[in-house]
């Protein structure tokens, strides 16, 4: 059962890469949406199966260093396109059904993207180090960071949205990949 949520924690990575290749002409064909559900699917299924693994010796034999890279690429990689769907659930803006288009409004926050990569592969990696004094960290200098612009409305709950979201994320691929490396 471990080699399965192996490899349902690997299918994770590039499900949610292609988000990132979106300037590149590059088209994925699932909605934003969809792929996000996806993730989510892929990641809780990944945690059930290795939860209720029997531990047989064939198991062991997953690399521990593996599990790590591939939780932290998980934890980087599928939580954008993840995030992205909550703030399109949270504006409320869009009929039901209606997901045709990757329209987003423009975001008061710049640069969101690359934080988001950065914050969950810093949050992914100091608790695979035992270090969960590291997220405290990782947030306190992305607080002071943006801390000029979260005076406005819609920045301040993108922001706080945005974080939980992320680091959810994050906190469940390490879950998960330190379940698998039981």
């Amino acid at each position: 059962m471990s080699w399965i949520a192996w490899a349902l924690l690997v299918s994770v990575i590039p499900l949610g890469t292609p988000r990132y290749f979106a300037d590149s002409g590059f088209r994925w064909p699932l909605k934003q949406s969809t792929a996000s559900y996806l993730l989510v699917a892929v990641l809780g299924l990944a945690g059930l199966a290795a939860a209720i693994g029997d531990h047989l010796p064939a198991a062991s034999s997953i690399p521990h260093e593996l599990v790590v890279v591939a939780s932290v690429a998980a934890a980087t990689l599928g939580g954008g396109p993840v995030t992205e769907t909550v703030f399109r659930l949270a504006a409320f803006k869009r009929a039901a059904g209606d997901d045709a288009s990757d329209d987003v409004e423009p975001s008061p926050l710049r640069g969101g993207m690359w934080i988001g990569l950065l914050e969950r592969a810093a949050i992914a990696s100091t608790l695979w180090a035992s270090w969960p004094e590291g997220l405290a960290v990782v947030l306190a200098v992305k607080g002071l960071g943006r801390f000029s612009e979260l005076k406005q409305h819609a920045a301040a709950e993108q922001f706080i949205l945005g974080t939980f979201v992320s680091v959810l994320w994050a906190c469940a691929a390490v879950g998960v990949g330190r379940i698998i490396s039981l």
